[in-house]
């Protein structure tokens, strides 16, 4: 039986640097991939956020760079909490999956780590 799972995920960058934020979230789609053995055409959506501190380009570009070209995206930007943690790219990505929900490894990297340390797998970057 298949089911349509929310995988979720973050990491954060040094700087608003268009580059840095697309080599971290194509990083963290790839570990989110990775870990939960995803292939593209198993990828119903993603829904991308940003902090507000994050303007310089969309990080579905990341996405669209590794070819997934006919998975529907969207970015958004967070809300501005103060004291929340900044310059963080969050991912949730709905696939479609025969893992059942205690199955599924949400990948949390670099400072992003502290955001859910309860659901952290991946690397410690």
């Amino acid at each position: 039986m298949h089911w349509c799972r929310g995988i979720r995920g973050a990491t954060t960058v040094e700087r608003n640097d268009a580059a840095e934020i697309v080599a971290a979230t194509r990083e963290l789609l790839l570990a989110i991939a990775e870990a939960n053995d995803v292939q593209p055409d198993d990828i119903a959506s993603i829904i991308f956020t940003t902090t507000p501190d994050l303007n310089a380009t969309f990080p579905a570009v990341a996405a669209r760079e590794l070819g997934w070209l006919q998975v529907p995206l969207l970015c958004a930007h967070e809300m501005n909490v103060p004291g929340a943690l900044q310059r963080v790219v969050r991912v949730l990505m709905h696939v479609n999956t025969t893992r059942h929900a205690n199955e599924i490894r949400h990948v949390y990297l670099r400072g992003a780590r502290d955001l859910r340390p309860d659901w952290t797998f991946g690397s410690a970057l």
